[in-house]
């Protein structure tokens, strides 16, 4: 009786099929994750470059059943203009009071107190965010 090899001899006959394979994935893998490095560094590029206004909530005071007090920082460019949206929610979550306040100071950095009017008694007070007009 003889003994019957199931593989090739090693090295007699180039790569397999399984090895050009992997190498075509490996291959495939690396453009794909540097395209999409180069993508998201472009958003993030985007982002960081035309955001022109930022802005910070220092502090909120509930002052009332039916107002709160939001203390906001902003820095922006000169002269650029904005909208800032703040938000307030009660005890249990529900929104109580939401509004836009423009920001239209020349100053780079403004310093400023905004009023709200909530519907109920509110916890909380938050910034949602600001964009440039």
């Amino acid at each position: 009786m003889s003994a019957v090899r199931e593989q090739l001899p090693e090295g007699r006959y180039g790569r397999s099929a399984d090895e050009r394979a992997d190498r075509k994935l490996r291959i495939t893998g690396a453009v794909l994750g540097v395209l999409f490095l180069g993508v998201m560094g472009w958003f993030g590029w985007h982002y960081v470059v035309d955001n022109k206004i930022s802005a910070e909530m220092i502090k909120f005071d509930v002052v009332s059943a039916d107002e709160v007090q939001v203390h906001l920082e902003i820095r922006k460019d000169e002269g650029a203009k904005g909208v800032c949206t703040l938000r307030s929610r009660s005890e249990d979550g529900t929104e109580v009071a939401r509004k836009d306040v423009r920001i239209d100071d020349a100053a780079t950095r403004v310093d400023r107190v905004f009023t709200l009017r909530t519907t109920a008694r509110a916890t909380s007070a938050e910034l949602i965010g600001c964009t440039a007009r």
